[in-house]
């Protein structure tokens, strides 16, 4: 119910706003933009065409860029920022987060980056380099550098004194982290106990020692993890020396998981993750053809093993009709076992010691399967066609191909995660490949033996 709304609402003020610019009213518009959050303006943003979002970018006070641009998907963004003067985007850049500010110049064209980089002052340059330098798919990139950190040696009452002058705590800020005079994390210290305890204790006295920490190397994927795992709001973020470098929060691992499920949604016909759906014509024709030449070169590949068998299928022409049969089955059940075990990858559920019992697992599943579908087919075939050898010929194809079919959908990730290639995104051509292959020469090729 709330979903609905909440799309019923944002609906409601994208017809407003194209209203009010089609009717030249562009002062209203402008009220009402500065009127919403910089969530709904994204939103706005991603929903309009090229030409509108050019007029409502034009409309929005530049105050409210930065905030609007780390809502923004890569795509939209690069375009936005592309037609903006570089001094204009280094003035928006200079209120992000460190690591919204990673984000966004890293989905940057070289040139529109290095130009933006020569734009900032030497703290900002620095601060983005840095962020920029521990790679995209890293703890290091999605961290904030903004925490407050405490001295175990120093009491409560100081501490509390300090915050009061202070005034304002960073975002999501549950924790505060103690370090020793060389910045070495020694231990955390959660707000709520900061505030109930004795300000005449030392903070060493209600630190926790054991505090579990991130390396700033690690996989944002395992940082997700970690954080549903054990229920985390946010964490401690160190280098190769424990020396605390920043914090990862909750809204950043967020945005981990809704990137990786768009990843492997996206990942799937071949699209990028931040695809636009408002990309101009030929910039997403150029795109999707990049993958619809990869499937046609598999699907030759098919016609070819068919085509070995020309002579077979102009004798009989009920095997052109029972073709599909056996690779469409192949490729279903291809596909239950490539899905289960990519999310178990991305889950960390299979790794080196368990995955040979899996693939053991969906063989056993394959072969059950085999023999169900097998007899199933021979008996409508056969009932059918009033041919029981034909009947039996698809059957024992349909075993094969369930089977090839098992066994190359648990291991296709397996392999490809070991060559560095993303399982999402060629794994279901791969196995298409496999299972259409397999199924058509087994089917025609065994046909050729008993019936021709």
């Amino acid at each position: 119910m709330a979903e609905a709304l909440a799309f019923k609402y944002a609906q409601r003020q994208l017809n407003t706003l194209n209203d009010a610019l089609n009717n030249g009213q562009f002062v209203s518009a402008r009220k009402l933009l500065l009127e919403l959050p910089p969530s709904d303006v994204a939103h706005i943003l991603e929903s309009s065409p090229t030409r509108t979002r050019d007029d409502l970018w034009a409309l929005i006070d530049a105050d409210f860029h930065s905030d609007i641009l780390e809502e923004l998907s890569d795509d939209v963004r690069n375009g936005i920022i592309a037609k903006m003067l570089p001094a204009k985007v280094v003035d928006a850049l200079e209120e992000m987060d460190t690591d919204d500010l990673a984000e966004t110049l890293s989905s940057l064209p070289e040139p529109v980056l290095q130009d933006i980089l020569e734009s900032m002052d030497a703290q900002d340059r620095h601060r983005a380099e840095q962020a920029l330098s521990y790679g995209e798919d890293t703890a290091g990139f999605i961290m904030n550098t903004d925490t407050i950190t405490l001295r175990p040696d120093v009491s409560i009452d100081v501490v509390l004194r300090y915050l009061r002058l202070k005034g304002e705590l960073p975002e999501n800020t549950d924790t505060f982290y103690v370090v020793n005079r060389t910045d070495n994390l020694v231990g955390i210290v959660p707000v709520s106990r900061l505030l109930t305890s004795d300000p005449e204790s030392s903070v060493s006295d209600i630190m926790d020692e054991e505090s579990e920490a991130i390396p700033v190397v690690m996989n944002n994927t395992e940082v997700a993890s970690l954080f549903e795992r054990y229920n985390w709001l946010s964490a401690p973020v160190v280098d190769a020396n424990h020396r605390l470098v920043g914090r990862i929060t909750i809204d950043d691992v967020v945005d981990i998981i809704r990137e990786d499920a768009e990843h492997s949604m996206m990942s799937m016909a071949g699209l990028e993750d931040d695809e636009d759906t408002f990309a101009p014509v030929l910039q997403s024709t150029k795109r999707r053809s990049v993958w619809l030449a990869v499937n046609l070169v598999t699907a030759l590949m098919a016609a070819m093993v068919s085509d070995l068998f020309e002579a077979t299928l102009s004798q009989l022409a009920v095997l052109a009709i029972l073709n599909t049969i056996v690779p469409s089955m192949g490729g279903v059940a291809g596909n239950q076992t490539l899905t289960l075990v990519i999310r178990g990858m991305a889950l960390g559920h299979v790794n080196a010691s368990n995955s040979r019992w899996l693939i053991s697992k969906e063989l056993a599943i394959g072969f059950l399967n085999g023999a169900i579908w097998a007899v199933l087919i021979a008996s409508v075939i056969g009932v059918w066609k009033q041919d029981y050898m034909l009947g039996v010929i698809i059957a024992f194809a349909m075993m094969i191909n369930l089977i090839a079919a098992a066994l190359a959908g648990a291991t296709l990730p397996i392999i490809m995660k070991r060559l560095k290639i993303d399982p999402a995104l060629a794994g279901s051509v791969i196995l298409t490949t496999i299972t259409d292959v397999v199924g058509i020469f087994a089917f025609l090729g065994t046909a050729t033996l008993f019936l021709v």
